[in-house]
């Protein structure tokens, strides 16, 4: 239940913050295969839905640590609330402009309101697979994702939280070869 009213919050406060519903291009896709694309960051999954996944993964341990004795419920609700706020500051003109300027995405305006909350949700199957999962299936998972995408599209949640906190010229430069 806790789940369900961040999320919803989490779509009022992206709405009130004029985000589109779905991409400007008036249609929804299941996945966006476009890493520099106008699609994406717009559709239900893309390539950085991993790193939501993974997100999931991060903040099952959080909460795991914080409030072992407290119900799972509870810990999702705490995932929930750190992945919504993160989403609204992703969204904002302060965090779309350091994407834009430190990393090489040139054309990034910002997530949809669909491809956010879905990010949400997202994180949430990867903090239930945590749950779930044995720790070094998780963390299998969790690596086996990252080196994947950092293969397939040069970029994955570590190389973004580098870019975005201490932005290096030759990530940069090898990610923009690809």
């Amino acid at each position: 239940m806790v789940f369900l009213i961040v999320l919803a919050v989490q779509i009022a406060l992206e709405r009130y913050m004029s985000r589109l519903w779905i991409c400007e291009c008036g249609y929804v896709k299941l996945w966006e295969g476009g890493v520099n694309t106008p699609g994406n960051s717009q559709h239900i999954s893309d390539w950085y839905t991993p790193s939501h996944i993974i997100h999931g993964f991060l903040f099952y341990g959080l909460g795991w640590l914080l409030f072992r004795n407290r119900p799972v419920a509870l810990r999702l609700g705490f995932a929930a609330l750190i992945e919504a706020a993160w989403e609204i500051l992703e969204n904002s003109p302060i965090i779309i402009d350091r994407y834009r300027t430190a990393t090489i995405a040139l054309d990034y305006y910002g997530d949809s309101i669909l491809n956010s909350a879905m990010d949400t949700v997202f994180m949430a199957l990867g903090f239930l697979l945590a749950w779930r999962l044995p720790v070094w299936v998780t963390v299998l998972l969790a690596i086996a994702a990252e080196l994947y995408t950092g293969y397939i599209i040069r970029d994955n949640l570590t190389l973004n939280v580098i870019m975005l906190v201490w932005p290096l010229d030759a990530i940069k430069a090898w990610q923009g070869a690809g």
